[in-house]
């Protein structure tokens, strides 16, 4: 099975430490582990079935079609503490000795991809990048050959060592690595880097098996070492071992004490209930003699258990090693070694498939076998949610550029202009336009009905008489749905005064026009404010629902230039339609303010009549005038509250029929009062009055009606032609300009070939999956 790289942290700074299991010469002439021409101990191992080989096969070709950068697909990773013994496991594991170089599997990470081939054995080096020179994660991995393939594995160290040169100078030419007999003559410009070397091996009797052998975890970083290299290399783990679909091999080295190996619980952070972790004891041989017994609990899963156990394995020492020791020499070893020590040797019969490498590797590859099958179904399903996403999200990106952009910028400009005038005609949406700007309508009109006169029938000096001895708010109450004023109260003996004041050669008991006509301009001169608010905030509303619109409709073309210009011109029309609309609200105020006039006389005496009763009633209950309260009483109710005075009226009003004055009402009786000496101020203030009804309806009806005209339907009249002028696109240049419009953003030029390439990465896997055969 191959394994892939994850996308690993953003890291790239200096750090000073090394890792004692990359201190074995591994380069050919009697120093390598090497496999017996019967085939090594891995996933290639006969013994598996056939099915299981076909779904290693498959999950092998899926990482082929690189689709694990979308989808989480089964993977080994090796992790342990420094000086674990995990080089020596994979090589255990893959039956092939990897070249090793000092310091390589701390300062960059090497992925290993090991293949069976019947051709001759080689390993091709590749530079894997996800990172600039300054560490900023690159948008797509760039992947650089470094040098021809590799035939004898004495050169692979060397190429190794120069290939981890080149990712820890990212500034200079990768290739120059390779010729530079000098290249180690200059400091590195970082001492870590993510950027990653990549090994392909292939060759006869090799496993396949693709892992990445990860940095081991260090407690502390040497003299000028960076301290700040501990915690990324543990965020390096992290990116691993935190996806669900990656087996974790724990390494743990019975040399040093288990809780000062931090390896385990980084672990248990990711997998708490040790499902898909396995827990290798390596170095048992360092054990000193009668100190198993701290150990041995681990083995038979009674501390810290395993839901897959913990498993012992012995390797080769670097004497060993340095002594020539093959491949098979280095199994039969181990077997003694656990055949003779005492401690291993007497555990009972159950715990000895805990031991020793093949073991090891079996349960191994079961695991990931069956980790395999199971996530195969799940693998389906997210691999058609990822295309139908992909799908979705290039049918979001605008259209590549067309052929013909003129055609299409016309296109876009007739369709803009429709959408802008179907706005402006107004949509059934909470979020419409004119949803949206009928509340600076509502707003306008209340502030136009609280200018009404705040007229009151009573002069001062009763008004403070009588507050304290009737319910005077319930007296001069306002009726439901009639406009409330904000203004200070206006007395009748002020309005008297007023008027006598400006009396010249009338007559006593006239009044000049111009009293009324003072206080009709007095609430008219209210207007003109509220009524330009409400254009400019219309105004805005409308700006920024255009603004909106421009963006729908022009955002993804070209690379905003259209959008830009669009928005400008839009921004200057709607400036001037403003500019419009707030000349003729000028101009409709001014129509309010010289003198009063209607024709809607029905409505206006009406009116006047209605106040003119409230505002004499007013004053005869206010001082308290029973035989004028009965009066109304008798005739609003056509019934008194006193059943006596109720017969003393129908009686006199039969006497008077008697007396051939037949068709009296009750109200008649009202004449025989005295004439109240306020009569003619009542009566200027029942006149002013009714023109504010009539006034102020008409204007809460005309200046919307006017800003609707000029600038709410103002701005999408004779638009296209607008646009078609001002952009040029009408014209001889017409053709360039639209194609200079129309030239593609680099940015959605990118995320258009990235969606392209990830649809075509599940769609292969996607076919791979229908491919096994089982």
């Amino acid at each position: 099975m191959r394994l892939t790289w994850l996308s690993p942290l953003s890291l790239s700074h200096s750090t000073m430490f090394t890792d004692s299991d990359s201190s074995s010469d591994t380069s050919d002439g009697g120093k390598t582990l090497t496999p017996q021409a019967q085939g090594g101990v891995g996933l290639s191992d006969p013994t598996i079935a056939r099915g299981r080989r076909a779904m290693l096969d498959l999950v092998n070709r899926l990482q082929n079609t690189g689709v694990q950068l979308d989808i989480d697909l089964p993977r080994i990773a090796v992790i342990g503490s420094q000086s674990a013994g995990k080089s020596s496991l994979i090589e255990s594991i893959s039956g092939v000795s990897l070249p090793r170089a000092a310091g390589t599997c701390t300062r960059c990470p090497t992925e290993c991809r090991l293949s069976r081939s019947d051709g001759p054995w080689k390993c091709t080096v590749e530079l894997r990048f996800i990172t600039d020179a300054n560490g900023v994660p690159l948008g797509h991995a760039r992947t650089e050959p470094f040098g021809d393939p590799v035939s004898h594995k004495a050169e692979v160290e060397d190429r190794i060592r120069r290939a981890q040169r080149a990712i820890l100078n990212p500034s200079k030419s990768a290739q120059s690595f390779l010729a530079d007999e000098n290249e180690d003559g200059y400091p590195d410009e970082v001492s870590f880097s993510t950027n990653f070397i990549s090994l392909s091996i292939s060759g006869p009797n090799l496993a396949d098996l693709s892992f990445v052998d990860l940095p081991g975890l260090i407690a502390s970083v040497s003299r000028g070492g960076d301290d700040r290299d501990i915690k990324m290399v543990e965020r390096l783990v992290e990116s691993y071992i935190c996806k669900p679909s990656c087996v974790i091999l724990l390494t743990v080295a019975c040399e040093t004490d288990f809780e000062n190996q931090g390896a385990h619980h980084l672990t248990k952070k990711h997998d708490p209930e040790g499902k898909r972790t396995i827990g290798v004891l390596t170095k048992p041989d360092r054990i000193p003699t009668g100190e198993e017994e701290h150990w041995l609990p681990l083995l038979r899963n009674e501390m810290e258990p395993l839901e897959n156990n913990w498993y012992c394995v012995k390797q080769p020492s670097s004497a060993d090693m340095k002594q020539g020791m093959n491949w098979s020499e280095a199994r039969e070893s181990e077997n003694d070694f656990f055949r003779l020590t005492p401690a291993w040797a007497s555990l009972d019969s159950m715990y000895h498939k805990y031991l020793r490498t093949p073991n090891l590797v079996d349960r191994l590859s079961a695991i990931l076998s069956d980790l395999i099958a199971k996530r195969l179904p799940e693998i389906q399903v997210e691999l058609d949610k990822s295309i139908q996403q992909t799908y979705d999200s290039l049918q979001q990106l605008p259209n590549p550029p067309s052929a013909d952009p003129v055609a299409e910028v016309a296109a876009m400009l007739s369709a803009f202009v429709q959408d802008l005038k179907q706005m402006v005609d107004g949509v059934p949406r909470v979020d419409g336009l004119i949803q949206r700007i009928r509340p600076a309508q509502e707003k306008f009109r209340d502030a136009i009905q609280h200018t009404v006169p705040n007229f009151c029938p009573l002069d001062g000096s009763t008004h403070a008489k009588v507050a304290d001895d009737l319910d005077f708010e319930a007296l001069l109450a306002i009726p439901e749905g009639e406009e409330v004023p904000d203004g200070e109260t206006i007395f009748v003996d002020e309005v008297a005064k007023r008027a006598n004041d400006a009396r010249a050669r009338e007559l006593p008991g006239h009044h000049p026009f111009f009293v009324q006509v003072s206080f009709i301009q007095e609430f008219t001169a209210k207007w003109d404010a509220p009524a330009h608010i409400l254009c400019r905030s219309i105004s805005a509303t409308l700006g920024e629902q255009i603004k909106v619109l421009v963006s729908q409709h022009f955002s993804a073309f070209g690379q905003g230039g259209l959008e830009n210009r669009i928005m400008i011109l839009l921004q200057q029309h709607l400036k001037k339609r403003t500019e419009e609309a707030g000349a003729l609200v000028k101009k409709l105020i001014l129509l309010e303010t010289p003198a009063p006039m209607t024709f809607n006389d029905h409505y206006l005496a009406d009116y006047r009549a209605k106040y003119l009763a409230r505002y004499r009633t007013t004053r005869k209950r206010a001082t308290n005038n029973q035989f004028a309260t009965e009066i109304d009483n008798y005739a609003q109710a056509g019934d008194s509250k006193n059943d006596s005075v109720l017969g003393t009226i129908n009686s006199i009003l039969g006497q008077f029929a008697t007396m051939g004055l037949s068709g009296l009402k009750a109200e008649d009786f009202a004449k025989l009062l005295p004439q109240d000496q306020m009569e003619p101020a009542l009566a200027i203030m029942a006149d002013v009055r009714a023109y504010f009804q009539v006034a102020y309806k008409r204007v809460i009806d005309n200046i919307p009606l006017a800003i609707d005209y000029e600038l709410v339907r103002g701005v999408g009249r004779d638009l296209l032609p607008l646009l078609y002028t001002n952009l040029g696109i009408g014209g001889k240049e017409g053709d360039r300009i639209c194609r200079e419009l129309a030239q593609e953003s680099p940015s959605v030029a990118n995320k258009r070939e990235e969606l392209t390439k990830k649809r075509e990465r599940l769609e292969t896997a996607s076919q791979e999956l229908v491919k096994i055969e089982l």
